[in-house]
């Protein structure tokens, strides 16, 4: 049997070289192989926003780079095809996830080029959302978007491929009451039975762990933030020069009010968000009311004393209450009256 070649980070392909060596449809925009363990999934972002497919290939959160993928389906409802099972089950199923975005055409015909930009895998807790986005024949409809991680180096999507963000925007949280058909999987987060797959996820256990705790704190305190009559949202922040974008944890609209979640109470933790939520407010204008790390514990007081020391307000669980909030806005207030003295 011939040696299957590896994939060139970076390399240009066409749709028969792709076949021949690693299997998959020609055709298809998600290529599930019979000949090789991968899923080969395409993206065409000018070209798929005229059918709904809004995909974003360098998106960064919390966690590091982000890719949304659109699944299959070009009218009415995606639903959890054979071709999105695929994506959704690769762990499962022993299968890499393969990303390629078109960057040209093959000599003067209408096949497509395509780069191979590196292998990812879903991502978890929250594996996919429900959106909304126009058909070829303008019906909105839900489409299903994969979260996808990158495993592994990566290459840089076109600059052509990037999806324009001419400035901050704020976005929905999907919730799974918003979402039908049942045949479709919508779960903001998934259930736990549902993530046996992640023991062989290729990233620690602690960490899914971690994520997973972060997820569920952000659910909990922006159901608790509705109860209160508080619109929610995340903020969506372009960067300029660089073609990415980047989203925030929670920002409570009627307080102007940024928050950063964490999992856990440690030190690293901290000091990541801290320096997340500085980022982000760089770059949103007007600037937040404050900005906030929510825990889902109290830190012990040298981290609590941290926070504090660069103008941050603190809310954390605690006994099903939320400690901190609402959140004072005087420090901030305090700390920009400072600024603009210097």
């Amino acid at each position: 049997m011939a040696e299957v070649p590896e994939f060139e980070l970076g390399r240009t392909y066409d749709r028969d070289e792709i076949v021949e060596n690693w299997g998959g449809s020609r055709y298809s925009g998600i290529a599930h192989s019979r000949k090789t363990p991968n899923v080969m999934i395409f993206s065409d972002p000018p070209k798929g926003r005229t059918y709904g497919y809004i995909d974003h290939l360098a998106l960064y959160d919390g966690e590091g780079p982000l890719v949304r993928y659109t699944g299959e389906g070009r009218v009415d409802d995606q639903k959890m095809t054979p071709g999105n099972a695929a994506i959704l089950n690769h762990h499962e199923d022993g299968r890499s996830l393969r990303l390629f975005e078109a960057v040209g055409y093959v000599g003067k015909s209408a096949a497509r080029l395509h780069r191979y930009l590196g292998e990812y895998q879903v991502d978890l807790p929250t594996t996919h959302i429900i959106s909304e986005a126009p058909d070829e024949n303008g019906k909105l409809r839900k489409v299903i978007v994969f979260q996808l991680r990158p495993v592994g180096p990566t290459a840089e999507p076109s600059v052509d491929s990037m999806p324009v963000v001419p400035g901050i925007s704020y976005t929905d949280f999907h919730s799974v009451t918003e979402v039908e058909p049942v045949e479709v999987i919508t779960s903001k987060l998934v259930e736990l039975e549902n993530n046996a797959a992640s023991a062989i996820v290729r990233k620690a256990v602690e960490e899914t762990e971690v994520r997973r705790r972060e997820a569920e704190l952000v659910d909990r305190f922006r159901a608790y933030l509705e109860g209160e009559g508080h619109e929610v949202k995340r903020c969506q922040i372009p960067i300029p020069g660089l073609n990415a974008v980047l989203l925030s944890d929670v920002f409570d609209v009627a307080d102007k009010i940024l928050y950063e979640a964490k999992g856990q109470a440690d030190r690293n933790s901290i000091r990541l968000a801290i320096g997340q939520l500085f980022d982000y407010q760089r770059h949103i204008d007007p600037q937040p009311a404050a900005l906030a790390i929510l825990l889902p514990e109290a830190p012990n007081e040298d981290l609590k004393s941290l926070i504090a020391s660069v103008g941050i307000e603190l809310v954390f669980e605690e006994d099903g209450q939320f400690v901190g909030w609402p959140v004072s806005a005087a420090s901030m207030r305090t700390n920009a009256s400072t600024d603009s003295n210097r």
